[in-house]
């Protein structure tokens, strides 16, 4: 069983999603009596939005590095290479995330409900300021909508 987890996350909601529910799931392990904790979150392909870090605030555990979406790193990815390499541009950058993975003790985190978690976002990528109207018989049908005359009998006289 490991002891800590490292949480690989990014800025955007799918992805924060998933890191939540990891979070969760630790918590839920550690109620059956396991001993796990979260090391923290490498933020990946990181736009400098920033909802990641709040992520990792929120639920109290550290971010242990940022790769940044860099076009040389993403083709180095793709082509196998070896990206940090000592000395290299973004060497000094994956040691510095060996030395957070290896020191950062596990911390328990708190995980966020869903509104916590959409609150994270702006209103314009969730759709939350989006008022929906109800469909017409037009916008279903291609029509015009009917009005018929009822085939109900009214009795007003017993």
């Amino acid at each position: 069983m490991c002891q800590k987890v490292i949480v690989v996350g990014s800025n955007d909601l799918q992805s924060l999603y998933v890191a939540n529910n990891v979070c969760s799931a630790v918590e839920y392990f550690r109620k059956l009596g396991g001993n796990v904790g979260v090391a923290g979150i490498v933020i990946n392909k990181d736009d400098g939005t920033g909802e990641a870090a709040a992520f990792a605030e929120k639920v109290g555990i550290p971010v242990l590095a940022a790769i940044p979406a860099h076009e040389d790193i993403r083709r180095k990815s793709a082509s196998y290479e070896i990206i940090g390499k000592p000395g290299g541009q973004w060497g000094t950058l994956f040691e510095e995330l060996a030395t957070n993975v290896a020191v950062a003790p596990p911390m328990r985190p708190t995980p966020l409900g869903q509104d916590a978690l959409l609150g994270l976002f702006s209103s314009a990528s969730t759709g939350r300021d989006v008022v929906l109207d109800p469909a017409t018989e037009f916008d279903m049908c291609g029509r015009v909508e009917l009005t018929k005359p009822s085939l109900e009998i009214v009795y007003e006289t017993a």
